[in-house]
């Protein structure tokens, strides 16, 4: 199996977890906040959205999905258009809501299917290419990549988790 076969498996197995924490649920349970400083279903999967969205455009020199397919203004956010999550205050946080999950899950869908499209038209030799000289030792693609993924999950978990707490006794 090739390097960005498995990372393709990885990004499909957030896409699972994205899905199972998000279909089925209406949108007041998807921004609900088990406390006023916790996150909803909705921030968590919009803002992993939002950080492939960006780091994957960026390593493929494209226009993020976000702005290219005009979901900033479908989610019509009161965010700076470039908002990605990173950072937000728990006010903030608050201020991403939807009106259906299929918002969600159509941005996602859209987000994943282009970085399956980014990952098949990698070569092997290119994830070691260094994509961001900011630190040191200086990030490749493979470990940008492998961030985002460990980031992504981290919360995809957490939005499942969220799940479970909002309709325990179902």
């Amino acid at each position: 199996m090739k390097g960005t076969e498995v990372l393709a498996d990885a990004f499909g197995r957030i896409q699972d977890v994205v899905h199972e924490a998000v279909e089925g649920l209406a949108a007041a349970e998807l921004d609900a906040r088990i406390d006023a400083g916790a996150n909803s279903i909705t921030w968590l999967v919009w803002h992993l959205t939002r950080v492939q969205d960006d780091h994957v455009a960026d390593a493929a020199g494209w226009e993020q999905v976000w702005h290219a397919e005009g979901w900033d203004d479908r989610f019509a956010l009161p965010l700076p258009a470039g908002s990605t999550g990173y950072g937000h205050t728990a006010h903030q946080a608050g201020t991403v809501r939807v009106d259906s999950g299929e918002l969600l899950l159509g941005y996602f869908d859209a987000v994943h299917a282009q970085t399956l499209r980014f990952l098949r038209g990698l070569g092997a030799a290119e994830l070691d290419r260094v994509v961001d000289e900011r630190w040191d030792p200086p990030v490749t693609l493979g470990v940008r990549l492998v961030s985002v993924i460990a980031d992504d999950l981290q919360h995809a978990g957490q939005a499942a988790f969220v799940r479970g707490v909002l309709t325990r006794g179902r």
